[in-house]
């Protein structure tokens, strides 16, 4: 008679063998799509005044969430620096970020407001993240995300502070 543990090292042996992708429910999709929201604090680094202009340069941190419930993009710390440039009639800002997940690992994105992926609906969006590489399980990682700036109030007695929701939804692959 087969003793108990025999048994379940053989049923393991078997289902490693025949069904390694199941074994690791936490295994990295290699693409995909995810609907996040990073929720932002802007916080004002500098600013230029020249007649009919004015430049701002920006840092913004902040945390997201995964709308849908998955791992991908979920509890990631947000930084990102920018300039907000504003020449009548043209106002517009560009940036990079680095979300980082629990792990440490990155993800390592650009982005424009001039450059509107019209996949958010012409009254959502606002610009667009490409995203350009990443570390440890990011790494090989591209893709873009239209994202949508919902204003928040500012913050009360922060000097200048703002903060905002940014939805985003983004297409991924790592090669």
């Amino acid at each position: 008679m087969t003793s108990y543990f025999t048994k379940t090292v053989v049923f393991w042996a078997m289902v490693m063998t025949f069904a390694p992708g199941i074994v690791s429910a936490d295994q990295m999709e290699k693409s995909g799509t995810a609907p996040y929201v990073t929720h932002f604090v802007f916080r004002p680094l500098e600013t230029v005044d020249v007649p009919g202009a004015k430049v701002t340069a920006f840092e913004a941190t902040g945390i997201t969430d995964n709308l849908e419930g998955g791992k991908m993009l979920d509890k990631m710390s947000a930084r990102c620096e920018a300039i907000n440039v504003d020449f009548a009639p043209k106002k517009y800002i560009d940036g990079a970020c680095v979300l980082t997940d629990a792990d440490g690992d990155m993800i390592f994105s650009t982005f424009d407001t001039r450059d509107v992926d019209k996949a958010l609906g012409e009254k959502g969006a606002c610009g667009t993240h490409i995203i350009t590489g990443g570390t440890g399980k990011y790494a090989g990682i591209t893709g873009k995300e239209p994202f949508a700036c919902d204003n928040m109030p500012a913050l009360a007695g922060a000097g200048g502070y703002t903060s905002m929701n940014i939805p985003h939804v983004t297409t991924w692959e790592i090669k």
